[in-house]
């Protein structure tokens, strides 16, 4: 090996062999350096979000208190109309937009006819969301004070299940319940057709980027780059030594981080969440872990993650009282739960759940679980999917 002679070269040389033995093998490789996530305001971060894109994605009414009482400032807030012309939402039946429409615009419309939007999906926990009886009616008390042009329109995007007409499982085929097809078709048709622009209220599986069938994607494939997907930090571990507590401390509240060129948004997903239990529908067997197209940095996945304050002190979101008194409503739901074959976990008895209730007031806290996976659930879940394979036969 030949030496450098110049002081210079020979310090050059020094400092790439130590450099070489200093730097973990593979690290080279690790390009761009990847900087860390900085917060930004989150109310201006999200309207600025609307100058660039026709959809802004965000979670909601999953329980998250914190989360849904960020959106409802939002709406509140009087640059959202001037920014948004529609909001899409996960718990509205399409069967009911007709009657959601005059609802929103103010017409006389009976509340207990319009709850049916957010009652009759077909996600049980869109009921029982204090979220969305909160949500629909302040959207209508806002247009009434918008002029004609600026009122905002509330889409529903689940499919038009009619409850009333359901006995059994093939009952529930017929009404074709394809949730995110629904979804994107309706954003499709109702919004990017028509040059508008849209808060979507989903689960934000159904609107991550690059997912294999679900919303945001399906409707992805005519319309790239037109949707800026906010998630929130789920089960995200303030102690984690990738961004401490210590880090977290000092961001605003709320706060906007940008998932792009981020350490943040260089974790995968099993940072954020536990990988979901899934049921292998041809053998009907557990599976514990996340698709391949979640085993990658979520910087693909989502475009920001939102910020609502220390995560051992969030908020869990309370069943609304006249929901929890209402005993005709909630047998209806556990009617619909014990249909054969549909993917919900049958509930105890209704006794049970008043206790489950009263128990959990106690503990408006979400604290992190140490232990997600649910043996009960997932046997019920396995059960549903024998039960289904049955009544295929």
């Amino acid at each position: 090996m030949r030496i450098p002679t110049s002081s210079k070269g020979l310090l050059a040389h020094l400092l790439m062999w130590l450099t070489m033995f200093l730097i973990p093998r593979g690290a080279l490789a690790q390009t761009p350096l990847l900087k860390p996530a900085l917060p930004e305001p989150a109310t201006p971060a999200v309207f600025a979000a609307f100058d660039k894109y026709e959809v802004v994605g965000l979670p909601a009414a999953h329980g998250m208190k914190d989360l849904d009482d960020f959106i409802l400032s939002l709406v509140r807030n009087p640059a959202f109309s001037e920014k948004v012309n529609d909001i899409e939402v996960e718990c509205g039946n399409s069967l009911y937009q007709p009657i959601l429409d005059r609802y929103i615009a103010g017409e006389d419309v009976a509340f207990a006819e319009v709850r049916k939007v957010w009652r009759n999906t077909t996600q049980s926990m869109c009921g029982t969301s204090g979220f969305y009886e909160q949500f629909f009616p302040l959207v209508r008390a806002i247009n009434q004070k918008l002029p004609p042009g600026r009122r905002l329109r509330v889409l529903a995007g689940d499919p038009p299940i009619d409850w009333d007409q359901v006995k059994n499982f093939q009952d529930i085929l017929r009404f074709g319940v394809n949730r995110d097809a629904s979804a994107a078709s309706v954003m499709e048709k109702e919004v990017l057709a028509k040059h508008r622009t849209a808060l979507m209220l989903y689960g934000t599986m159904h609107l991550m980027h690059g997912l294999e069938k679900n919303a945001v994607s399906i409707y992805e494939k005519d319309y790239r780059g037109v949707t800026f997907v906010i998630s929130d930090l789920g089960y995200f571990d303030t102690d984690s030594s990738t961004l401490s507590g210590a880090v977290l401390a000092a961001w605003p509240i709320p706060s906007l981080a940008r998932a792009a060129g981020t350490s943040l948004g260089d974790l995968d997903w099993g940072h954020f969440y536990p990988p979901p239990v899934i049921v292998n529908k041809d053998e009907c067997v557990v599976h514990n872990e996340f698709p391949k197209s979640l085993q990658r940095p979520t910087r693909y996945l989502v475009d920001a993650f939102l910020y609502l304050g220390p995560q051992d002190l969030k908020l869990l979101e309370q069943m609304p009282g006249d929901v929890a008194v209402d005993v005709e409503y909630r047998m209806e739901l556990r009617r619909r739960e014990a249909v054969p074959g549909y993917p919900a976990v049958p509930a105890g008895t209704l006794e049970e759940d008043n206790q489950q209730l009263v128990k959990g007031a106690e503990h408006p806290v979400f604290i992190i679980p140490k232990q997600t996976r649910d043996p009960k659930a997932e046997k019920a879940a396995v059960q549903s999917c024998l039960d289904l394979k049955n009544h295929a036969h």
